[in-house]
C-alpha cells in the first residue's frame, strides 16, 4: 500500500517539525524509496527562514550579525557544490545501501511499523556518530571532512560549509542497516538526522536544560566546533548526545571557543577549501620514509607522525589566546555586496535547475553545472584578491550572456531577460577594462 501523501509539498507546520525531527511514523512511512520525499530540497525555505530569524535575534540582543559575509558565501558555496551531483545520479549512501538491501539482506522488517521507523533512527544515528569519529581520526576521511570545520564563524551558514567527497565513505557506516531495514526508512531518517543538525550550529541557543544531557545542542556543537585544546575530537553526536557519553567523546561548553581549522587556511577559494588538505596527505606521503609509515599518514590521525600515537600529541595543538582575529577578506564592502548579488542570480538558476532537471538536455544539465561551478570560483577569487580574479569574473558574465542567447540559462520571469543582458553586459566591460588594467601593468612589470 502507497501512502498518498508521499510526493505532496511540506507545509509550514511539518517544515519545522522535520527540521527539528519530530515527525511522527505514520506520516514519513513509504513502501518503495521511490515515494520517499526529497526532504533536504523542500526544507530549503526553512533553512532561509532560520539563518534570517538567527541574523535578526543576534542583531537585536548582542547589537552584531552572527557571522561575516565572506565567510557566509563561502559555507553556501560549498553547500552548493557539495549537491551537484544530485542532478546526475542518486547518493551513493542510497545506492549502496539498496545494494545491499537487494542481493544480500537477511530478513525484511516491515516498512510500516513504528517499530522499524524507531530502529532505524537509532541506526542511522548509531552510525553517524562513527562515521564522524572516523572522519576526525582517519587522515583521508578528514581530508574531506575539514571543509566543514574551516569555517571561522558558528552560525547556522556554518551548517551548509559541506565537503563534495564526504559522502563517498560514509555509506560504510550505514551498510549494516541494509541486511534487516527498507531502503525506504532508511532514506527517511538519513534526511532527517542531516536536518537536525542545522540549527544547533548557532550561538544564539545558550542551554536548553535536561534536553542536554540527551541531545545534541548547540552548546555541544560548539564544542565540537572548536579549536581549543579540550574540543579537539569531543562530541561527534548527530542527534543524540549519548554516544558520546557512552563511549568517552563527551565534553562540556567550558571556556570561550575559537572555531575553525588548528592550522587555518585563510582563504575562501571554493577549491582550496575543499581539497587542500588532501594535497598536504600527497607531499607528506612523499616525503614520509618507509612504507608502513606513508600507510600511516594515510589512515592514522591527522596529527600524526612517526613517533607519535595514533592521533598525534594534544601539546602540539596552537593554544587559543582569545587574541584570534578570524581571515576576512581584503576587498571592499561594494565587492562584496555585488559578490552576494552574483551568487543570488547563480542561485535562481542553481534552484531552477533541481526544480526542472528531468526536462532539461544532459547538455543543458552539464552546462548550467559548468556555469554555477565558475560562478563559485569567480566569487572566491574577487574575494581572495588572486590576480586573475577580474579576468575570470569577465568570462563568467561572457559565459552566462552566451549560454542566455543559446536558451540553456533562462529567467524563471522571462520579462527579466532585458534586464539581466544589460546587467551582464556592464559587467563584462566594467572586468574587461579591470582585465586589460591588470594584464597591462603585469607585462610592464615583467620588463
Amino acid at each position: 500500500m502507497k501512502n498518498p501523501e508521499a510526493q505532496q509539498d511540506v507545509s509550514v507546520s511539518q517544515g519545522v517539525r522535520m527540521m527539528f525531527y519530530m515527525m511522527k511514523p505514520n506520516e514519513t512511512s513509504f513502501q518503495t524509496i521511490e515515494e520517499v520525499p526529497d526532504y533536504v530540497k523542500k526544507a530549503t525555505p526553512f533553512f532561509i527562514s532560520l539563518m534570517l530569524l538567527e541574523l535578526t535575534v543576534s542583531w537585536i540582543f548582542r547589537g552584531k550579525p552572527p557571522g561575516r559575509l565572506d565567510d557566509a558565501l563561502t559555507s553556501m558555496s560549498a553547500g552548493v557544490l557539495s549537491q551537484l551531483p544530485r542532478l546526475f545520479f542518486r547518493s551513493i549512501e542510497v545506492t549502496t545501501y539498496i545494494y545491499i538491501w537487494e542481493n544480500y539482506r537477511l530478513f525484511d522488517l516491515p516498512w510500516d511499523s513504528p517499530w522499524t521507523w524507531y530502529l532505524s533512527f537509532f541506526g542511522v544515528d548509531f552510525g553517524y556518530y562513527w562515521f564522524h569519529r572516523m572522519s576526525h581520526e582517519v587522515n583521508i576521511m578528514w581530508a574531506a571532512h575539514q571543509t566543514h570545520h574551516s569555517s571561522e564563524d558558528y552560525n547556522l551558514s556554518t551548517a551548509l560549509r559541506q565537503s563534495a567527497l564526504q559522502i563517498y565513505t560514509s555509506w560504510i557506516f550505514y551498510s549494516p542497516m541494509a541486511f534487516f531495514i527498507p531502503p525506504s526508512v532508511y532514506a527517511v531518517h538519513l534526511q532527517f538526522n542531516l536536518l537536525y543538525q542545522f540549527w544547533i550550529h548557532t550561538e544564539v541557543i545558550n542551554n536548553l536544560g535536561p534536553l542536554e544531557l540527551i541531545l545534541n545542542t548547540p552548546s555541544h556543537h560548539r564544542v565540537h566546533h572548536g579549536r581549543n585544546r579540550y574540543c579537539i575530537d569531543k562530541n561527534f553526536a548527530g542527534t543524540l548526545i549519548i554516544w558520546d557519553r557512552i563511549f568517552g567523546t563527551f565534553e562540556a561548553e567550558k571556556e570561550p571557543i575559537a572555531y575553525g581549522l588548528t592550522h587555518p587556511i585563510n582563504t575562501f577559494e571554493l577549491f582550496k577549501v575543499q581539497f587542500h588538505h588532501f594535497h598536504y596527505i600527497w607531499t607528506t606521503f612523499w616525503a614520509t620514509p618507509g612504507f608502513f609509515h606513508k600507510f600511516s599518514v594515510i589512515f592514522k590521525g591527522p596529527g600524526w607522525g612517526p613517533g607519535k600515537p595514533r592521533l598525534g600529541l594534544s601539546e602540539e595543538i596552537p593554544e587559543v589566546t582569545g587574541q584570534e582575529v578570524p581571515f576576512s577578506s581584503p576587498v571592499s564592502q561594494v565587492l562584496k555586496i555585488y559578490s552576494v548579488l552574483q551568487f543570488a542570480v547563480m542561485l535562481a538558476f542553481y534552484e531552477e535547475t533541481f526544480l526542472n532537471a528531468s526536462a532539461l538536455s544532459q547538455m543543458t544539465l552539464l552546462l548550467r553545472v559548468f556555469f554555477i561551478i565558475l560562478t563559485l570560483t569567480s566569487i572566491g577569487f574577487l574575494l581572495d584578491q588572486r590576480p586573475m580574479a577580474a579576468v575570470l569574473e569577465a568570462l563568467r558574465c561572457l559565459v552566462l550572456l552566451t549560454l542566455h542567447r543559446f536558451g540553456h540559462l533562462k529567467p524563471r520571469v522571462p520579462s527579466l531577460s532585458f534586464v539581466l543582458e544589460i546587467f551582464f553586459s556592464i559587467c563584462i566591460a566594467f572586468w574587461g577594462v579591470r582585465s586589460m588594467k591588470q594584464l597591462t601593468s603585469a607585462s610592464w612589470k615583467a620588463k
